[in-house]
């Protein structure tokens, strides 16, 4: 989601409703990962409490790829979405990473890095936005996305399959990775945009005072005046 749409509609749209349910989804997957519950047995076929935490991760994550997609294929992108949209992904994923630390499935210190860049991101994107700047999403943006709810079901389900660990454990290490160069990838795009920024109001200020000058010192012809 990137401009609001530009006619009158209600911000309570489909694609709005859909990033509510996966803030809705967030409290509802740290109490299933938690409590360890509900473990059910449906015709004899177990499903424990694992297989709900990742059934509910994947159902949030499906909400976040069809909000965007309907929002620009109706054209209702509102204020209220740009603003939730973000948020909901945040919470998502750091209710999902902070409750397998507290489960002793992941080491602090990736939670740490994942969680990290997710603040560090929003952060120079609102600099930039005070600044009139977009830092848009990247590809490396979004794959990390992914990877990062793919790693998080594997470990999920290595609460009650160790033999899946060193599965999940690469694709954290995935995650971090991709967590890190994306980082820097944004870093360098915010860089790059203050930095032209930051230049182009210099050029600014040295033209409004050249022609200062030219207006306190009238006997200087105008090609005596230096231009900027």
């Amino acid at each position: 989601m990137n401009q609001p749409a530009s006619h009158s509609e209600s911000d309570m749209n489909l694609p709005n409703s859909l990033t509510l349910l996966r803030i809705f989804f967030v409290p509802l997957l740290v109490v299933v990962l938690l409590t360890r519950q509900p473990n059910w047995n449906f015709w004899g076929l177990p499903i424990h409490f694992e297989v709900w935490g990742v059934l509910i991760l994947m159902m949030a994550a499906a909400t976040d790829v069809m909000d965007g997609y309907i929002a620009r294929k109706r054209r209702e992108i509102t204020t209220l979405g740009i603003l939730l949209d973000p948020v909901a992904d945040k919470l998502l994923i750091s209710a999902a990473f902070i409750s397998l630390v507290w489960m002793h499935l992941m080491p602090a210190w990736m939670a740490v890095v994942i969680i990290g860049r997710e603040f560090i991101v929003m952060g120079l994107r609102e600099i930039a936005s005070v600044e009139g700047l977009v830092i848009p999403a990247t590809a490396l943006g979004k794959t990390k996305m992914i990877l990062q709810v793919i790693a998080g079901g594997a470990v999920i389900l290595t609460a009650n399959h160790p033999a899946l660990m060193p599965l999940g454990t690469a694709l954290l290490w995935l995650v971090v990775l991709s967590a890190v160069a994306s980082a820097i990838h944004y870093f360098g795009m915010f860089w790059g945009q203050i930095n032209l920024r930051v230049e182009q109001r210099r050029r600014d200020a040295q033209g409004a005072g050249v022609q200062a000058k030219a207006i306190l010192d009238p006997k200087k012809k105008p090609q005596d005046v230096a231009t900027p």
